[in-house]
């Protein structure tokens, strides 16, 4: 198999201004490479806009967005260095395992004898062996996520993103989902960027946390001291606002 991104690159928006509806938002951050960082915040506040705007779905109305050394302010999500993983996966219910991987090789799924060979490499990586040629009607929902995982993984970007990839998933599925990402980062180094609705996402793997609100990151730093009491107040406010929810 092609060797995966063995090096994540640093992800920045600098100074970048974003209009939605009569939200002004507005986004300052750095994002070391090879680090894990976990986006939370109340719904509404801007985290998949946040992502967006990295992957390029959406378009700043000032300032920069780079990826590494490349400003990509201006470049369509194809050409930008990252890989995203949605909530829904994006299936196609019409296609196999292999299939639905390969789409992230060649959108014409003509593919080489080695494009073949890293596809069966990334669905052994995510511990499908044996489901090559199920469609995703035959696979459990944490089945579905593996693929789109896959998917990802032959794509050979040094950039994940995670837009709830798992919210749909029960609390054991949803660390199964965790463990397969903590060990990717682990063997390819990759630069990971999760939006989540569960806290306890940010705390299981070694993760920075961005605090969205209101369109800005109200917090930042890592997640082990900013969820813990002697976290930021409005933190504590939001916790327990998700605590009061369940």
């Amino acid at each position: 198999m092609a060797e995966p991104a063995t090096n994540g690159v640093s992800v920045q928006l600098d100074a970048v201004r974003f209009d939605y509806g009569e939200m002004a938002m507005n986004f300052d951050i750095f994002i070391e490479s090879g680090s894990i960082t976990a986006i939370i915040g109340p719904s509404g506040s801007g985290k998949s806009t946040l992502l967006n705007l990295i992957a390029g779905f959406e378009r700043p109305v000032g300032g920069l967005v780079r990826i590494g050394d490349l400003d990509v302010t201006a470049l369509p999500p194809s050409q930008r260095p990252v890989s995203m993983v949605f909530q829904d996966n994006n299936l196609f219910a019409h296609l196999d395992v292999v299939s639905n991987v390969g789409l992230g090789r060649r959108s014409n799924l003509k593919l080489s004898q080695t494009d073949q060979a890293d596809i069966q490499a990334a669905i052994q990586k995510v511990g499908l062996t044996g489901k090559e040629r199920r469609k995703p009607e035959a696979l459990s929902g944490g089945e579905r996520q593996r693929v789109a995982i896959a998917r990802a993984l032959v794509r050979n970007r040094p950039v994940l993103l995670l837009d709830e990839a798992f919210a749909s998933l029960g609390p054991a599925l949803r660390h199964e989902m965790l463990d397969l990402i903590g060990d990717l980062h682990k063997e390819t180094g990759m630069t990971i960027i999760m939006v989540t609705h569960h806290p306890d996402d940010a705390l299981y793997l070694p993760s920075t946390l961005l605090f969205v609100e209101n369109g800005h990151i109200a917090a930042s730093g890592p997640a082990k001291d900013l969820l813990s009491n002697g976290g930021p107040s409005l933190l504590r406010n939001y916790l327990g606002s998700k605590e009061s929810e369940l």
